[in-house]
């Protein structure tokens, strides 16, 4: 087996929470693999950055949040065709498993609890998402 040397092109995530402690810390740990990375507080902030043109690869995103919400998030992304080929990843405490179907049905790729992974498998769990994304 030989070693495949890592991709020379950095894909672009955009992460968005209302925990500035949480966002910095994946922020961090993304930009460490190797990704451009946008972070924002609200999902106001990210479709601003969507609309400005920002080539998301994936957008990673929690579900509860004060300025609208993961599912208002991922509603206005798809009724806008921002970024239609990019993985859409929820990363939440929630753990129902309406919320998951309710996620899906709207475009999410992939749905993570938060407590089941510590974040540098969060981060290898976006890189292999986007990975198949971009084989698709």
């Amino acid at each position: 087996m030989t070693d495949q040397a890592p991709s020379t092109t950095k894909s672009n995530i955009l992460l968005v929470d209302d925990d500035k402690f949480l966002v910095d810390m994946y922020a961090m740990k993304f930009q460490q693999a190797g990704f451009n990375v946008q972070a924002c507080l609200s999902s106001a902030d990210a479709l601003k950055v969507l609309r400005g043109g920002f080539p998301a690869d994936a957008v990673v995103f929690d579900l509860i949040m004060p300025e609208g919400d993961g599912f208002s998030l991922l509603e206005t992304i798809r009724d806008e065709k921002l970024i239609p080929e990019a993985a859409k990843i929820a990363l939440t405490n929630e753990m129902s498993e309406e919320e998951r179907t309710k996620i899906t049905g709207l475009g999410a790729t992939r749905y993570i609890v938060k407590a089941t992974m510590i974040p540098s498998e969060v981060v290898q769990s976006v890189l292999e998402t986007i990975a198949k994304k971009k084989a698709v």
